[in-house]
């Protein structure tokens, strides 16, 4: 099929009468975007859920096992009553 025969065939698809859409598709198309949206809103909530909890839990371990301080040496006993 060359070029022309393409663009004849696209031609005769777009001369004919459009076909008869269902009463009923709109609002069934209305619906199903409603549902799909409160569904990427309830996720979108439940990511930033997940995220304040999981700050929360690193600040709060962080605070009680303080990891930026050194660990106590265990090489040599401490030095008292000199």
């Amino acid at each position: 099929m060359n070029r022309s025969q393409r663009e004849a065939a696209v031609r005769q698809l777009m001369e004919r009468a459009t076909p008869q859409v269902p009463a009923d598709l709109y609002g069934d198309a209305v619906r199903r975007g409603t549902r799909m949206l409160r569904r990427r809103v309830v996720a979108r909530r439940l990511m930033w859920l997940v995220l304040f909890a999981a700050g929360v839990a690193f600040t709060v371990w962080a605070l009680t096992a303080r990891p930026w301080v050194e660990p106590p040496s265990t090489t040599t006993p401490p030095m008292t009553g000199w």
